[in-house]
């Protein structure tokens, strides 16, 4: 698509752009892009609140694993699915 015409899926398409220039994936930066367009999510705001990965158990860092789609996530153990998490 050309620069700046991201659909109408995509509420910013200048810091749409931005993000995938700094390498950012297209659902990453379109997700960023979207909440800092939605005047209620306040995604600046928004940190602080998740508890750390370590403090999760096992089966709910699998299951944040298969909604973000990290392959290979049914071999791997617990530190492994932090890794994989924190790199996705």
């Amino acid at each position: 698509m050309p620069k700046g015409n991201h659909g109408p899926q995509v509420k910013d398409d200048e810091l749409y752009d931005k993000l995938r220039e700094e390498g950012n994936s297209k659902e990453k930066a379109a997700r960023i892009a979207n909440a800092q367009a939605n005047n209620d999510q306040h995604p600046s705001k928004k940190g602080g609140e998740a508890n750390a990965y370590e403090d999760w158990t096992k089966d709910e860092l699998y299951d944040r694993a298969q909604e973000i789609g990290i392959d290979g996530r049914s071999d791997m153990d617990k530190d492994e699915l932090i890794e994989a998490l924190r790199n996705h």
